[in-house]
């Protein structure tokens, strides 16, 4: 587990775990491997500079912080509907960070019945895992990564 519940000074509730999702959906990690293995696909997909996706090495990289991961937290401010996509649920929520920028963050669920917790006045934590992408460098000249949530938690409550 990456975030740590017992660190937390609210009631929170783990809502996402990317390695519950791979159970779930072992697809996906056999569509990420061949894209990152595809040499005729230069501009797309994961560079493999950690281990292909949710290997063993991979986990490693993460847990040994070899690669970067990036945590975020903050209390919803807005939660809402993103995309073009006609869905019935929020699946996107603004956050306020401890600096006082809003960041606006996708809702990860598991159970699709834990996306009523994003409610206003509710804290988020996040952490991603950021890895290289094939194209490098991004157009800012920078590192070009793949933000993958690793894991979300949600407050049971509104915090102060």
């Amino acid at each position: 587990m990456f975030i740590d519940l017992n660190l937390i000074d609210v009631r929170m509730k783990i809502v996402y775990e990317l390695s519950e999702k791979i159970k779930a959906d072992p697809q996906s990690v056999v569509d990420t491997h061949a894209l990152t293995l595809d040499s005729s696909r230069p501009q797309m997909g994961l560079k493999g500079a950690f281990g292909l996706y949710a290997t063993e090495e991979w986990w490693d990289s993460i847990y040994q912080a070899e690669m970067e991961t990036l945590y975020v937290s903050g209390v919803i401010v807005e939660a809402y509907v993103a995309g073009q996509e006609h869905l019935n649920c929020n699946n996107e929520v603004d956050l306020m960070l401890s600096d006082g920028t809003v960041q606006p963050v996708g809702i990860y669920v598991n159970n699709k019945a834990d996306t009523s917790l994003f409610q206003i006045g509710h804290r988020v934590d996040i952490i991603y895992a950021l890895d290289e992408l094939k194209e490098q460098p991004s157009k800012n000249g920078e590192l070009n990564y793949l933000k993958i949530a690793l894991e979300m938690a949600v407050s049971l409550e509104p915090v102060g």
